[in-house]
């Protein structure tokens, strides 16, 4: 499969250490090769949450190896879709792109029982955005 063909979404967060973690993980999980995923943020932490990676163990995804990554002009450039979750400002726009914006608590300074239903609400909008992006195979 050729890259211009694959899919490719930038999931965009201030520190790269929650959301954004989360959703390039479950895209990367259930899109396999199909979809091209990255993830950044305007100014990310050190390291992930631990109760982000905890929850998302307990999903089966191990994120452990993970560090947060700065947001660069080129990955939004090289991006189909951008998927913002919190970075206001900081994110970098390009006519012709499609921006998503998901509104959802942020997991930093919680612990993992509080992570779980922002888990489990990413894991929802990924599946629905990979049945948009790869219709033939929802």
């Amino acid at each position: 499969m050729s890259t211009s063909a694959v899919p490719s979404v930038l999931f965009v967060c201030v520190h790269n250490a929650g959301r954004s973690q989360m959703a390039a993980a479950f895209l990367t999980h259930l899109g396999g090769e199909r979809v091209q995923v990255r993830s950044a943020g305007s100014a990310p932490a050190d390291t992930v949450n631990p109760a982000v990676v905890e929850a998302m163990r307990e999903a089966g995804i191990d994120i452990s190896a993970e560090t947060p990554k700065v947001l660069t002009v080129e990955a939004v450039q090289s991006s189909h879709v951008v998927i913002t979750m919190g970075c206001g400002d900081a994110c970098p726009y390009f006519p012709g792109k499609r921006y998503l914006d998901w509104q959802l608590d942020d997991p930093a300074g919680q612990g993992a029982d509080a992570v779980r239903p922002i888990r489990d609400e990413i894991e929802r909008r990924i599946r629905g955005l990979l049945a948009e992006l790869l219709p033939e195979r929802p």
